[in-house]
């Protein structure tokens, strides 16, 4: 069996998923590969199936980055499929699933060129600290924290919101303190279940990524990675992974600050169950196409 592992080259920052999930394919008789998707050598047309995994620079190409997707879909199965990558491009849909009644991190929306004053928004939205990102971004590419207390801050915000607004949609969110204390939960699911959480420490534009060993899920995380992902039945019955990130918000209620369904890295070194499991998905997938 074969298979191609969409990645980019070269990598914004390592990929510690990669020559583990390497190796645990090669070991159920899978034959996988590393391949840009942007490769210009690469035959997109032979009937191979593909798993995306870092294809962490298609923020700066989306749209020829969803063309791809089309492409490698049309001449072998692709996962995440690609419903799944057009509906979690855009992170519009945070928006789209707290006004269907998830519990959602606050979020603000602004299409490309709106005309918005971050202090004006934070006013009438009763905010203090903010987050401003590109609504298309990977890696906390873009992304500012902005502490309205600190002097100088406000207007630095103000300058970053108006620069992406020039060029992209933006998203700007209340920040949630508890990323500092609890932390942020990435909660990792693979084929039809939870497997593993880590916690991520706040992460913004030019910042490694720090994440702990595995932890526990609890009780009501689960419920709120579950029932969204319950809440998109045309497309969790098509997923092979996901990641769901979350924080307590100030009742300490977990909120979702993501649903990563393209790319996300899935911490796989931290809980090697979770490597078998991917790997095995895979091998029966392929084995079943």
């Amino acid at each position: 069996m074969e298979l191609r592992i969409a990645t980019c080259r070269p990598l914004p920052e390592p990929d510690p998923d990669e020559g583990p999930l390497l190796a645990a394919l090669a070991e159920r008789g899978v034959r996988a590969r590393m391949v840009a998707w942007g490769a210009a050598g690469e035959d997109w047309e032979a009937p191979v199936a593909t798993v995306i995994r870092s294809t962490w620079d298609y923020l700066h190409r989306a749209e020829e980055f969803l063309a791809w997707v089309e492409r490698a879909a049309r001449a072998a199965p692709l996962w995440n499929p690609p419903a799944v990558v057009r509906w979690n491009l855009h992170k519009r849909y945070l928006v789209e699933l707290a006004q269907r009644g998830f519990a959602v991190v606050a979020t603000e929306c602004l299409e490309r060129g709106a005309r918005v004053g971050l202090a004006e928004l934070l006013r009438a939205r009763g905010w203090g600290d903010a987050v401003v990102k590109p609504a298309i971004s990977a890696a906390s590419f873009g992304t500012l924290r902005v502490r309205t207390e600190v002097p100088g801050e406000l207007a630095r915000g103000e300058a970053h919101l108006a620069r992406l607004l020039a060029e992209r949609d933006v998203l700007v969110q209340r920040y949630a303190p508890a990323v500092e204390t609890s932390g942020e939960r990435a909660l990792v699911w693979i084929d039809g279940a939870l497997s593993h959480a880590v916690r991520k420490s706040p992460r913004f534009a030019g910042q490694d990524e720090s994440v702990s060993e595995a932890v526990p899920i609890a009780p009501d995380e689960a419920a709120l990675a579950e029932g969204v992902l319950a809440g998109l039945p045309a497309l969790a019955a098509k997923l092979l992974y996901a990641r769901i990130d979350v924080v307590r918000g100030a009742e300490g209620a977990p909120e979702l600050m993501e649903l990563e369904l393209i790319e996300p890295s899935l911490f796989l070194v931290q809980r090697p169950p979770a490597l078998a499991r991917l790997a095995e998905a895979l091998a029966r997938r392929l084995g079943d196409a």
